[in-house]
């Protein structure tokens, strides 16, 4: 890399407490002395998180960081941490994946041999230790624990809805922080309680489609319309949708492009996912997350004021409800400018039979059709059968996820109209997400008593087979 540009060392956002005492240049001290060297914006950041006020005590209690991918955070929570074992503290280091938890144990290691601290394997009692430390190196249980002056301790541990009960610390850092969820924070924000004290680092980047967790969110939604206590934030993101190939954004939001990140792997890292690469690249953070509601407003936003003009034939999407008791359909088609119109037919008690479902199949002039609910799926494929039309699609649980997740992109990209049926305006602007599978998939409830999410689901699976056809291509023969 040739250019001497770098990145943007000063957070695009960023709320700061005012603060005339900080013990942050002791920590940035430390860690130069491992052989690195702190950038001018991981300094920034510890000044900021080791801020104290007259009476000694951390004037933030809970501090936010999202940074974009391999930018570097990471080295800002081990200053941290190096800092609180010279200094007494009992540290507590979670994150959402075992690899994770363990990857920072060992960053902190490496970090402390650089410093000059010598492992010790077997403490002898009577010895006396000064700069040592102990590794408990057991996958998923890492500790490490300082001998001598400082005499702080680390542990490592994977989050779970019960981890840290019953313990107490006086550091607790979030890692991955997108992935927090509601039940991990209930049991682990009281490990800090007892400190005298206290404060919780918040580490990630901005939530994708399927990240299930939601404090991360509502700690920067809070700190940024100022209505939470004691807390500082600080991101580097855009504002909106970006250019994935816009060079200016590239140095806006990472900070490190031009010293550790270069432009070469941000080239190569520009796919055909421009969402997905704003949000880990460009630090933007979706309106749509993990039990986040659509909200009436942002579906109005779609409605059209006249029919649009349609092109091609209808797609159609039927779900069964799970409980037996309803059966919707919905119908999707591109329009004349490439988006794609919805509309609910209708829904049902599944006491009123398939026939009317079986009479608009075989009226309507339909591409291809997708079911889901196996209270009715087999039934309505073995009658469709009989009256010769084309089997239906049956989705697995990985294309569920997928029409979902591609719902939600839509709405933030403003590729899907509709014409405000009442009754999909009240079902789409009073649900929420919940979660499918175990790998941070989801769909849709209901919030509303009456209102029936089979005939969003019906209408999600129409748009999603709308959306995934491809156009045909005439054949050319040259000779």
């Amino acid at each position: 890399m040739t250019e001497s540009r770098i990145g943007r060392q000063t957070p695009t956002k960023s709320i700061v407490l005012p603060y005339i005492e900080t013990r942050g240049q002791e920590a940035i001290d430390l860690y130069n002395g491992s052989g690195r060297t702190a950038q001018p914006w991981q300094e920034l950041l510890i000044y900021d998180i080791l801020a104290v006020n007259e009476d000694g005590l951390w004037v933030h209690t809970k501090f936010g960081e999202e940074i974009p991918r391999r930018n570097g955070k990471n080295e800002v929570v081990v200053i941290r941490e190096l800092y609180g074992l010279t200094h007494e503290e009992r540290i507590l280091h979670t994150a959402h994946r075992t690899t994770t938890s363990t990857a920072a144990s060992r960053r902190l290691y490496d970090r402390l041999v650089a410093a000059g601290y010598e492992e010790v394997i077997r403490v002898k009692r009577g010895t006396k230790y000064t700069k040592h430390f102990t590794y408990s190196k057991q996958v998923g249980l890492e500790r490490i624990v300082l001998l001598g002056p400082g005499g702080g301790t680390v542990d490592f541990r994977t989050r779970s809805s019960k981890g840290g009960l019953g313990e107490g610390f006086d550091l607790l850092v979030i890692d991955e922080a997108q992935e927090y969820t509601d039940d991990q924070e209930t049991a682990l924000k009281y490990v800090v309680t007892d400190s005298k004290n206290p404060q919780t680092i918040f580490c990630g980047t901005p939530p994708t489609t399927v990240s299930v967790g939601t404090v991360f969110t509502k700690l920067r939604t809070a700190a940024l319309q100022g209505e939470s206590v004691n807390t500082g934030w600080a991101e580097w993101s855009v504002e909106e949708m970006t250019d994935p190939k816009d060079k200016n954004a590239w140095y806006e939001t990472n900070p490190s492009l031009g010293t550790i990140l270069t432009e070469r792997a941000i080239l190569d890292e520009v796919g055909s996912d421009p969402i997905d690469f704003n949000i880990q690249r460009l630090g933007l953070w979706l309106r749509y997350n993990q039990k986040s509601a659509i909200s009436r407003r942002e579906w109005e936003e779609l409605q059209c004021k006249i029919l649009p003009e349609m092109k091609g034939k209808l797609f159609v999407g039927i779900k069964f409800g799970h409980d037996g008791e309803y059966a919707a359909m919905s119908i999707a088609v591109k329009t004349a400018d490439d988006r794609i119109f919805v509309e609910g037919i209708d829904c049902r008690s599944q006491r009123a039979g398939i026939d009317w479902i079986l009479d608009f199949l075989t009226k309507a002039t339909v591409e291809s059709v997708a079911v889901d609910g196996a209270n009715g799926q087999e039934l309505l494929a073995g009658a469709m059968r009989q009256k010769k039309l084309k089997a239906p699609k049956m989705p697995t649980v990985k294309e569920i996820i997928l029409a979902n997740s591609a719902f939600s992109q839509a709405l933030y990209e403003k590729s899907i109209c509709h014409m405000g049926q009442p009754s999909m305006v009240q079902i789409v602007s009073n649900c929420e997400k919940r979660a499918i599978g175990s790998n941070g998939g989801y769909g849709f409830k209901s919030i509303l008593d009456g209102a029936r999410v089979e005939l969003m689901d019906s209408m999600i699976l129409a748009f999603w087979m709308c959306r995934e056809k491809k156009p045909t291509r005439k054949q050319q023969i040259g000779y």
